[in-house]
């Protein structure tokens, strides 16, 4: 398994431009989450996997950097990086870039291994944790410390 994993590009549609002229905070979120599809059949999951299992993953926690504008009809990539994972969740790294090269937003979160016959969180298969410890392990290089487990506050 190649890490870390590289989106297609995605084309920033105009209909995502807000009234200052550039996207939209909410479809950041959308670009990120639309490169993880890629990624899941991967690792495992993906609506093959819902549909014979009954099990999902549901985000529980998501924080965006916006670090350089976007606007319509850029083109963007994403890098997803897996920073550590237990049975039931895994905390990952996003970044997006501009087919430039430049670095737009960065994204971190926390998700879940879902049952959904409870709901309830739940262990992940063996398969799908030795495809996350592959990852993790195949993963030759790491983003910038200093971007991960940021809080937001008021600096004094």
């Amino acid at each position: 398994m190649h890490a870390p994993f590289r989106s297609s590009f995605q084309t920033v549609k105009p209909e995502w431009i807000d009234y200052n002229g550039h996207l939209n905070m909410a479809y950041y979120n959308v670009l990120f989450d639309e490169s993880v599809d890629e990624l899941y059949p991967q690792i495992g999951f993906g609506l093959d996997y819902l549909q014979t299992t009954g099990c999902t993953t549901y985000v529980a926690e998501f924080h965006i950097c916006y670090l350089r504008e976007l606007h319509v009809h850029d083109q963007v990539t994403c890098t997803y990086y897996l920073i550590a994972h237990d049975e039931k969740r895994f905390h990952s790294y996003q970044e997006l870039h501009h087919k430039d090269g430049w670095l737009a937003a960065t994204a971190e979160g926390l998700t879940l291994h879902v049952d959904q016959s409870g709901p309830r969180v739940a262990p992940m298969p063996q398969h799908i944790q030795d495809n996350l410890a592959a990852y993790a392990a195949a993963q030759t290089q790491m983003p910038d410390p200093t971007r991960i487990s940021r809080r937001v506050s008021l600096k004094r």
